[in-house]
């Protein structure tokens, strides 16, 4: 599905995804209609307008606003016929100190955005999930499970509206604000790099990773589906060994609300769970088409069983590797 002539819309679209996400649909598709960007941050809007601007792509528009407010949310989806659901709380520390803050936007703010895409004939919603999702241990990952959900069962409701919903469900971002890499540049120069635990792994995906999967679900979802791509991952003393070789290290221990491993798909989801090839795809539990779907879509059922745990995985980066992408800086 081609995207010129086509208005879409971003939540939460001056975040590090946001912005590269609209540098590529900018270049990918020349004649897109409009490009709406919708956030709180009245700042930020406006040094993202400086990089991409009215003048310089005519597409362009900035619409300040809370995904926590419907009836802002129905104004701006006016006209609308895609819409990408980036807008989050994210921080882990932060949502189990203010644990309803999270509720209120990821849950709740999740639910406006599937009445106001049925009131104003939004036609595609891909939202981003994350691995915390997975048998969440935190309010965070709670909060994103649960907004998960909505979008998968918003396909139950939308009765004669043709719309799709669908989620993308990926691991830790390269580089992108609050991750480890930016964190460890600034403790190299201090001379001390904190470790929570040695043995912690995690999933690695680049932000352009990232882009081309939310376009891969755009074009390609039904509905219902949650994706998950097949991505690397690293250790974290790696990832330390990378960034400051030779500097010292300190064990601090993991924070309240993390996982030693992270999980995209829990053994639980398995025996829901396609594997396309480059991705995989969860679909919804109480669907009788589960065959009729991976046929069409030359796929195949995972094992039962399966899980996929960036501790098990069968895909890591080096430390050379790691060394390569932050030196080529693909985040």
């Amino acid at each position: 599905m081609s995207l010129n002539n086509k208005s879409i819309l971003i939540t939460g679209g001056t975040g590090s995804l946001g912005k590269k996400l609209t540098e590529i649909l900018l270049n990918k598709y020349p004649d897109i209609r409009r490009l709406v960007i919708f956030s709180r941050d009245e700042l930020k809007q406006y040094e993202m307008s400086q990089q991409f601007s009215e003048k310089a792509y005519p597409c362009m528009r900035y619409f300040l606003g809370d995904i926590r407010d419907v009836d802002r949310l129905r104004r701006a989806f006016e006209g609308i016929d895609v819409v990408i659901h980036a807008a989050a709380l994210k921080q882990v520390p932060a949502a189990e100190y203010n644990p309803f803050e999270f509720i209120k936007t990821n849950v709740l703010g999740a639910q406006n955005i599937i009445d106001a895409c049925l009131d104003c004939g939004v036609k595609t919603v891909v939202a981003l999930s994350t691995d915390k999702a997975a048998a969440p241990i935190n309010l965070y990952g709670a909060t994103k499970l649960c907004s998960d959900k909505l979008f998968v069962a918003a396909n139950n409701i939308k009765g004669k509206h043709d719309v799709r919903f669908s989620v993308v469900r990926y691991g830790n971002v390269m580089g992108s604000r609050g991750s480890v890499i930016p964190f460890f540049m600034k403790k190299k120069d201090e001379g001390l790099i904190p470790i929570t635990d040695p043995q912690m792994t995690r999933f690695n995906i680049s932000l352009e990773e990232g882009v081309e999967m939310i376009l891969f679900a755009v074009e390609n979802a039904i509905g219902g589906e949650i994706f998950v791509p097949k991505i690397p991952s690293y250790r974290i003393m790696d990832v330390a060994e990378a960034v400051a070789p030779g500097v010292k290290t300190e064990i601090v221990g993991i924070r309240p609300g993390e996982k030693m491993h992270e999980e995209m798909i829990t053994n639980s989801d398995s025996f829901n769970t396609v594997d396309l090839e480059k991705y995989f795809a969860i679909l919804p539990q109480a669907n009788s088409k589960i065959q009729a779907y991976y046929e069409s879509k030359g796929g195949k059922l995972v094992e039962p069983g399966f899980c996929y745990n960036s501790g098990t995985n069968d895909k890591w980066l080096s430390v050379e590797e790691i060394k390569s992408l932050i030196f080529n800086k693909v985040y």
